[in-house]
């Protein structure tokens, strides 16, 4: 184990990063860019920070963190990134919130637990460069529902027809958007297929019922290629399907609920692959057809997507594609 001699906690923004030693309760705010990263190193110059016996600790943002572990990485500066979620339970009751004080405490949380950090893998460009292109086809998409809808509207209330300019319109920007995401689609199986275990880890994933490209993809890239998050059960409290007790004494009395501290895209598609694993996979609609005796449907979907992450993360330990082997008891 490295013997790291200062934790330091960073909370990322878009534009800013506040950074805090809180052993020794100091702290900084800087721009994210070249030039905060420059006022950095002096700042730590200052306070006597060796940067090769210092330990980073910060959040997953999903993206704005990315250029400031770039330089991260340009300077051998171990580091780690946690889900919000695992940190903010962590801190107990808190009163308030700024940038600064979230740094404060997640330099506390890392301080807390240095002795058992491992530093993050470093980042892989092709996964950054999925995550770009995912991104960029999630707004075309919704873009083209959009348009969709203006055309549905537009006949509906003036009952026009395709000739009419806004629907003509409309509707060359949903072909456009087609054609654009279907490169985008193509460029994403070619990032996936150049690379040999990434390419492999996507076809075990998918071989489970429910789990379509889409899914696939999206797993793929915030997992890392499964190598950002621990177990499972670290990836399910970062998509949010992970629910947790709200209780307390005898006042409080409330049921297991998950957080609304989550990646809610990837939670979104998870919905619909559980949705789908319910009807065509005998295993989930069994399961599905007992609990909804005595159990609410949005509670069955939630367990359901936990079992799929469980399902994946398994497999791609296993390195092994699904089987359908479940047979109903007679």
């Amino acid at each position: 184990m490295k013997p790291w001699n200062v934790v330091l906690g960073v909370d990322v923004s878009k534009k800013t990063i506040d950074i805090c030693w809180a052993e020794q309760k100091l702290s900084l705010h800087a721009d994210n860019n070249s030039e905060g990263f420059g006022k950095f190193k002096k700042w730590c110059k200052d306070h006597s920070i060796d940067l090769s016996k210092t330990f980073i600790v910060l959040e997953y943002t999903g993206g704005y963190e990315y250029r400031f572990i770039q330089f991260c990485e340009s300077q051998h500066i171990d580091y780690r990134r946690f889900p919000g979620l695992e940190i903010k339970n962590s801190r107990g009751m808190v009163r308030g919130k700024s940038d600064k004080a979230d740094a404060f405490r997640i330099s506390q949380y890392g301080e807390e637990r240095v002795k058992r950090l491992e530093p993050s893998n470093p980042l892989n460009k092709d996964i950054l460069e999925l995550k770009t292109l995912l991104a960029f086809r999630k707004r075309l998409v919704r873009e083209r529902a959009g348009y969709q809808n203006t055309v549905k509207e537009r006949k509906h209330m003036y009952e026009v027809g395709d000739q009419d300019m806004i629907i003509a319109m409309a509707g060359a920007k949903i072909a456009a958007n087609d054609e654009y995401t279907g490169d985008i689609e193509a460029r994403i199986m070619e990032l996936i297929k150049s690379d040999e275990k990434m390419y492999f880890n996507y076809q075990v994933i998918t071989s489970i019922k429910g789990i379509g490209p889409i899914n696939g993809w999206m797993t793929i890239a915030y997992t890392e290629n499964f190598t950002s998050f621990p177990d499972a059960r670290h990836y399910a409290v970062y998509v949010g399907v992970i629910p947790f007790d709200h209780r307390s004494g005898t006042s409080i009395k409330g049921r297991k609920r998950t957080s609304y501290l989550a990646q809610k895209e990837l939670k979104q598609e998870l919905n619909q692959a559980a949705r789908i694993a319910i009807l065509h996979s005998p295993e989930m609609r069994a399961y599905a057809e007992r609990k909804l005796k005595n159990k609410d449907y949005k509670l069955i979907l939630n367990n359901v997507k936990f079992k799929l992450i469980l399902r994946m993360f398994s497999l791609v330990k296993r390195g092994e594609k699904y089987v359908e082997n479940y047979r109903r008891a007679a």
